[in-house]
């Protein structure tokens, strides 16, 4: 076979997805149409939840959430560093304070003995984030924001799909944030989705995705400082097409997963993702750890030579560059997130990779292994 054909990811685009956008090309009604409130509403009855609020990126949808809750300047908020940078973007955008919080060594989701031991007086909310399509601990989460009277945003980007005990992820927390770029379970191409039951979040972010404009007002007057973050009609269609046939991509996805837990099952230099009896896991990527003192980035190195490609997920937030000019050197203050976050390697994976290709991907892997020993 052919190894330039194995890519870290690709969506699964149908005729029955190509055919829809045309249609809506045809129509000429490309943007503000019935379209994104029927994917809005397919949504949230997915989840279970009352509203949808469709924007044009997981990104958007989490910076209109922390909006919408009045969280800035003087807030802390809790939030793992181990996870994409828009989770923390999104309180940086508007002033607030992040407070990192260490991951759990299983899951590698928030950690909720650390979550408890960093609440102070300014301490808001809590972020967690559902990592790779794994849910959080929502019951401890859930106890902890009762007890001290804390909001509660699921970065749920990457989890579409996924339960934690029986309930569908997204209905967890104050408001939840869904993301459909293309590597995700579904895909809009861009786009993202606030998932709401309160009101007052799901109107103030309608408005502020549309330059501040209020519901029933002219098109040139505007209630509030606002954002051009609508989603098109075109992108909403291809999300009714793929939600559609979001259980079998579901399938899918956890069919290859499945096949590369069994084969990398008894190799001691590696260990398979962790998945809880009490979740539904939404497999969005394959992240295996590596052993202590095999280099992950020489590994990368090394597959990709053989024409494999592969990827360290995540290089944590709190070491990036722009985080340490606005904070200062925060290294060794997440012992757990610090020592994963060198060892993770997430390897091709989508929903049609074959077995073949599956095959190719561990040997050039265990070969890679092999040669640094």
């Amino acid at each position: 076979m052919n190894i330039k054909n194995i890519t870290m990811s690709l969506p699964d685009i149908d005729e029955s997805d190509i055919e829809c956008v045309s249609d809506v090309i045809r129509s000429g009604r490309l943007a503000l149409g019935p379209k994104t409130v029927e994917f809005e509403k397919l949504v949230a009855e997915y989840t279970g939840k009352q509203y949808g609020i469709a924007v044009n990126s997981g990104t958007a949808a989490l910076h209109l959430i922390v909006r919408s809750l009045g969280i800035g300047k003087g807030n802390e908020v809790l939030v793992p560093s181990f996870t994409f940078a828009a989770s923390v973007n999104a309180f940086l955008y508007e002033s607030a304070s992040p407070v990192f919080v260490d991951i759990e060594s299983e899951t590698y989701n928030l950690n909720t003995s650390d979550v408890e031991k960093k609440i102070t007086p300014r301490t808001k909310a809590i972020m967690a984030v559902d990592v790779f399509g794994h849910p959080a601990e929502w019951d401890e989460i859930s106890r902890i924001a009762r007890n001290h009277n804390l909001l509660v945003i699921d970065d749920c980007c990457e989890a579409i799909g996924a339960e934690y005990k029986g309930h569908k992820i997204g209905a967890f927390g104050d408001a939840a944030a869904f993301a459909f770029y293309p590597n995700k379970q579904i895909t809009t191409g861009e786009g993202g989705m606030i998932i709401t039951d309160n009101d007052d979040i799901a109107r103030l972010c309608r408005s502020m995705r549309n330059q501040g404009r209020g519901e029933m007002g002219a098109w040139l007057e505007h209630d509030r400082l606002g954002y051009n973050y609508r989603l098109d009609e075109m992108s909403a269609t291809l999300g009714i097409s793929q939600i559609e046939r979001i259980e079998t991509m579901l399938n899918k996805r956890d069919h290859v997963a499945r096949m590369y837990t069994r084969k990398l099952k008894g190799y001691d230099w590696v260990r398979t993702p962790v998945v809880k009896q009490y979740v539904r896991m939404s497999w969005f990527v394959y992240v295996v750890t590596l052993s202590e003192g095999i280099d992950r980035d020489e590994i990368i190195r090394g597959m990709e030579k053989e024409g494999v490609p592969a990827r360290g997920y995540f290089s944590p937030v709190h070491t990036q560059k722009y985080i340490r000019e606005i904070f200062g050197d925060l290294s060794g203050t997440l012992p757990i997130t610090e020592s994963i976050s060198k060892r993770t390697l997430a390897l091709p994976f989508h929903n049609n990779l074959r077995k073949d290709e599956v095959d190719t991907v561990i040997e050039v892997l265990k070969h890679s292994v092999t040669k640094l020993a």
